[in-house]
């Protein structure tokens, strides 16, 4: 039987990280995939600790499966590898000093490992990425509007989305919608495409889920748990600290 961990947002916190591998070698069913959606560093020397901890686990771990996230992205654009979007959100929220901080203390061997990493994992009926289906920096939550939330999941094609941008712990559930797009070439030439997303006959409902953050709170770290066998989803606390784990 297949059981997920599905982890983001590390964000250089070692205690969290290793506070969630303990939790998933209790978990039963046994863990048989575990997932990191981005988000490995903070900008900061400690998440070099992070990235050399899941390139190199322990005998008997599960080997992680890791795609890239906002800082990572960011990581590479400041050395030249990506191309820099016309509008940076995740700029805009940290500042500019940021810039000099991932040139500082990542190093460019471990930016290079940061390049060969996925933009997302296609699995079964399930697409699992740090962002959206359009950016690693755009964070999906329940607030935003039903339509931007449709168009994201209609790019995918897939029926359950995983997402870590947002560190928030969510399922929203598009039951059914429709979707219409023109476009307009330049001879004037319309082309239009009709989506169509949810419950038609022998189509389940689909789902955007939100799978938490391990390191951005102190102390508490959330993740998540998914059996594509049942589609059950599961959202798991860890406490961690001086009063033990949770």
């Amino acid at each position: 039987m297949m059981q997920w961990a599905i982890l983001s947002g590390i964000e250089g916190n070692l205690a969290a990280y290793e506070a969630v591998l303990q939790d998933i070698r209790r978990q039963i069913p046994k863990i048989t995939e575990l997932y990191i959606l981005g988000d490995l560093i903070d900008g900061t020397p400690a998440g070099n600790a992070v990235v050399e901890r899941i390139r190199h686990p322990k005998q008997g771990e599960l080997i992680p499966q890791v795609c890239k996230g906002a800082w990572e992205e960011q990581c590479l654009i400041v050395r030249g590898l990506a191309a820099e979007p016309e509008e940076n959100p995740f700029l805009a929220e940290k500042g500019g000093a940021m810039l000099k901080q991932l040139w500082d203390h990542v190093p460019l061997e471990t930016v290079q490992w940061f390049r060969q990493l996925h933009f997302g994992f296609a699995e079964l009926d399930c697409l699992l990425l740090h962002g959206s289906s359009l950016t690693v920096f755009e964070a999906l939550t329940p607030d935003i509007s039903p339509l931007v939330l449709l168009d994201r999941l209609s790019r995918t094609g897939s029926n359950r989305l995983f997402c870590g941008r947002s560190g928030q712990t969510f399922q929203y559930q598009v039951s059914t919608g429709k979707l219409a797009a023109t476009v307009t070439t330049l001879d004037q030439t319309a082309i239009s495409q009709n989506y169509t997303i949810g419950d038609s006959v022998g189509t389940a409902a689909r789902l955007i889920v939100g799978v938490g953050s391990v390191g951005r709170v102190p102390k508490q770290a959330t993740y998540t748990l998914y059996n594509p066998n049942t589609d059950q989803v599961t959202f798991r606390i860890v406490r961690y600290g001086r009063a033990g784990f949770g």
